[in-house]
């Protein structure tokens, strides 16, 4: 009996042990999960947000939502502020769930869910609004404008938060403009520029300025504008045929550009009037000649204007015969490509070039040979009667009489080899000396 109640005992003192450790670990368990859980909200200017806070464990405690300025919107499920665009989602021991409608931007800031334990434990949430931009307006375009004239281009776009940016593209190029960014308030207004110098090339341009920004997603805001230039006439003549024949229907068109366009046209002949009105036929820019005959050949002009300018071509018109080749007869006439005549003016000016540097490389190779007989001649040798007495009586020493005789007789020799029939071995030494100068 008494062992009973001692194993008894024992029994429900271990018991309450284990009741008493499972309580204290739930305790702590349950006062470490009562902790507020919230996100931070991003949502843009107009639409609705909504603030949620959660609590894993809850001994039955009460959660309230306060707005940045600490004013309490909701205790648990009852509403503490007067302001229609809040509503409570839903709200139970674990959670706490509230809508804020028509979101401005006043409405960003910090909001804060408190469970009230003992201490208040309380969670963050940031409540981030995008505001979103205006469609932009491009503006600088209040008239026409000239050709060389400057020109100023700006594209403007409103209330972005954070700022919008701003790409401009000339067609489908990107062009780089000058950004400039303001604050309002709490948005942004946005400014780019583009600075142009125009010509006839800007006429019909599509200038488009494209607003992106978070809040557009990948829809941006975008405007184009095209741009008008006025700038003088610009005419060519195109005809109809390439080879006019005797006979033929010949066409002519003036194409005209400019802006304002030029109309209309005007068409003369050699400085006249057309002088066939029946066979020469205006019809708006083009001038018509039913059939060709030789009085036809002359010069025509059109020319076209308007308030900036006046322009004009001519065209000289040379009418061929049926049966005649015009490429052999005529000069107007379209002939096959000919031989290259810079080409082949340039390769003779170098053969005659060389030519020349031979020429001279060879004069001064004979003179440097055959100046020893003019340099040993003696003064005064143009009194010999004969080469042989000039040499012997040359100034100097007779004794070399012989060497100097031989050495004028080669190169009489050579003399004569070259332009016998002029030399004729003359004995006349004066002319034979003028010769070889001559010739050397």
């Amino acid at each position: 009996m008494m062992l009973q109640q001692h194993l008894l005992f024992v029994l429900y003192s271990f018991c309450g042990i284990v009741i008493k450790e499972a309580a204290t670990k739930n305790k702590v368990k349950g006062s470490q999960a009562q902790f507020p859980i919230t996100q931070n909200v991003t949502v843009v200017e107009g639409s609705m947000a909504n603030m949620t806070c959660r609590v894993d464990y809850n001994d039955n405690t009460s959660l309230q939502w306060s707005n940045p300025a600490q004013q309490t919107l909701f205790f648990g499920d009852k509403k503490a502020l007067r302001d229609n665009r809040i509503e409570l989602v839903r709200a139970s021991w674990k959670e706490l769930t509230i809508s804020i409608s028509d979101i401005t931007l006043s409405d960003e800031g910090q909001y804060t869910c408190s469970l009230f334990t003992m201490p208040v434990k309380t969670s963050k949430a940031f409540l981030t609004v995008l505001g979103v931009p205006a469609k932009p307006e491009i503006t600088g375009l209040s008239r026409p404008a000239q050709e060389g004239e400057d020109v100023t281009l700006t594209c403007t776009t409103s209330g972005s938060k954070p700022a919008a940016d701003i790409r401009w593209f000339r067609n489908d190029k990107e062009v780089q403009g000058q950004k400039e960014v303001n604050a309002i308030g709490r948005s942004f207004t946005v400014r780019s520029t583009i600075h142009l110098k125009v010509d006839r090339t800007d006429d019909g341009a599509a200038y488009t300025c494209v607003v992106e920004h978070l809040a557009l997603g990948s829809l941006p805001h975008q405007v184009t504008e095209v741009l008008e230039v006025h700038y003088p006439p610009q005419v060519e003549i195109v005809r109809s045929v390439i080879v006019p024949q005797e006979g033929q229907y010949f066409r002519m068109e003036c194409v005209s550009k400019g802006n304002p366009l030029p109309e209309p046209v005007l068409w003369t002949k050699d400085g006249g009037e057309l002088p066939d009105v029946e066979r020469m036929i205006v019809e708006g820019r083009d001038l018509i000649i039913t059939t060709l005959n030789k009085t036809d050949n002359g010069t025509y002009r059109c020319e076209a204007s308007n308030n900036l300018g006046t322009n004009r071509d001519e065209f000289t018109l040379y009418v061929y015969g049926k049966n005649v080749s015009p490429s052999s007869t005529y000069p107007n006439a379209l002939t096959q490509p000919g031989p290259d005549h810079a080409l082949i003016g340039g390769v003779v000016a170098v053969v005659v070039f060389i030519t020349l540097c031979f020429i001279i490389v060879l004069g001064r190779y004979l003179a440097r040979h055959k100046g020893t007989y003019l340099t040993n001649e003696a003064k005064g040798a143009e009194d010999a009667p004969d080469a042989d007495t000039a040499i012997i009586n040359a100034e100097g020493n007779h004794a070399h009489a012989e060497e100097k005789k031989e050495y004028y007789q080669g190169a009489a020799r050579n003399v004569v080899h070259l332009k016998s029939e002029n030399l004729g071995f003359a004995n006349n030494y004066a002319l034979r000396q003028e010769y070889v100068r001559c010739i050397m």
